[in-house]
């Protein structure tokens, strides 16, 4: 029996079905945490189908927001009365003010996870209520080293905030010959180079400009390239910023270049995805440098190279934490589409230069598994000093 074992309550909107980032690594906190700890996980109702079986689930409504977020606040004050939790944890900023809340009224500890977009956004009304209930957290994790430096510039303490990188699972499903000749045959990839771009179709990835600024010459210089886009515009996204597949067609379109992309659409079978990773030559990450907007981390990064697949990308954001330079693949100066474009020449032309048992020794260091160690670290450091 685990002596140290805690009773967390996890409140969080981001959860799947909603497909992203945040999403999965919500749902493979709670799994980690749940291994040696008592999780109760606060959420929308759909996610009671998907989430981890060891958790005691409670469901509010998606939608519309403000409902999720009273419904949720109130949720939160019954199970902390009837289930007397020990660490409250918000999985996104967007909950933190009913996780510290409550933490603070039934003195409890509470952390915050916090995201790029989180922190970053300058919405008025965000900075005013939701950033103080932050910075008053007990921790504060956050994804990445430039997510840390804007806490700090919000005045969150340096002392309260810790780096947990999101994850991946390595090692990663096997390689499925079978498959991935099935999807060659599909969508006609014999002989074909593949640029894979994995990811929600949104103002921040920049597929558009990727296609007008730099896919044209990469055809130009490597005919037989093709652009495989795995991703939809997202529907349930708090951020509206978004892009869509008929503009970047448009794009495409307009330079003849049409013919050379492929959309799937969202994949919810994760063999197909792996499958996906393995069959692509390179992974195209050019992230636009947004201000109020960042790229938190970059996790389909990391599950590139843990497929042995290198990543060219802009190093923005939290991306300088997910992609190491001539190890896991390339970090190009924002902006510039020409650098990018040679590099993704370059590499097409003489993949070998990546190794790719360098790429998966990178992405095992994200591993899934290493969560729970983490985050076990800070709820001991917690208890010590309470």
């Amino acid at each position: 029996m685990n002596m140290n074992k805690k009773k967390i309550l996890i409140v969080t909107r981001n959860l799947p079905p909603l497909i992203g980032g945040m999403e999965r690594l919500n749902w493979h906190i709670a799994d980690e945490l749940s291994h040696e700890n008592e999780i109760l996980l606060l959420s929308h109702k759909d996610a009671q189908n998907t989430a981890p079986q060891n958790c005691n689930f409670y469901g509010v409504r998606l939608n519309p927001l403000p409902l999720f977020l009273i419904t949720a606040f109130i949720k939160t004050f019954l199970i902390c009365i009837f289930k007397k939790p020990d660490i409250l944890f918000a999985g996104s900023g967007l909950t933190a003010p009913i996780v510290v809340f409550w933490a603070k009224f039934f003195r409890k500890k509470s952390i915050v996870y916090i995201h790029g977009l989180d922190i970053a956004t300058n919405h008025s009304i965000y900075n005013l209520l939701w950033v103080p209930f932050i910075r008053n957290a007990d921790q504060v994790i956050v994804n990445s080293t430039p997510t840390q430096e804007i806490c700090e510039r919000k005045s969150i303490s340096k002392n309260k905030i810790n780096i947990i990188h999101p994850g991946v699972t390595f090692p990663p499903l096997d390689r499925d010959e079978l498959i991935i000749k099935e999807l060659k045959q599909t969508y006609q990839l014999e002989n074909s180079k593949i640029l894979l771009s994995v990811g929600r179709l949104t103002k921040r990835k920049a597929l558009k400009e990727f296609v007008n600024l730099s896919l044209p010459e990469i055809i130009n210089k490597v005919p037989n390239t093709k652009l495989v886009i795995i991703g939809d515009t997202p529907s349930q996204a708090l951020n509206k910023n978004l892009q869509s597949k008929e503009e970047i067609l448009r794009i495409a379109a307009q330079h003849n270049i049409e013919k050379h992309l492929i959309f799937i659409g969202n994949i919810s079978n994760e063999m197909i995805l792996s499958s996906w990773f393995y069959l692509a030559d390179l992974h195209v990450f050019p992230v636009k440098h947004i201000l109020d907007d960042p790229e938190g981390f970059g996790m389909v990064a990391i599950e590139a190279a843990s497929h042995g697949t290198p990543t060219v990308a802009f190093a923005t954001g939290g991306i300088i934490d997910a992609v190491k330079s001539n190890v896991s693949g390339y970090l190009i100066e924002p902006e510039n589409y020409k650098q990018l474009t040679t590099q993704t020449i370059e590499l097409l032309r003489h993949l070998k230069k990546i190794k790719t048992e360098k790429c998966k020794s990178f992405a095992e260091r994200f591993a899934w598994h290493q969560l729970l160690n983490k985050f076990n670290n800070i709820i001991n450091y917690m208890e010590k000093n309470k």
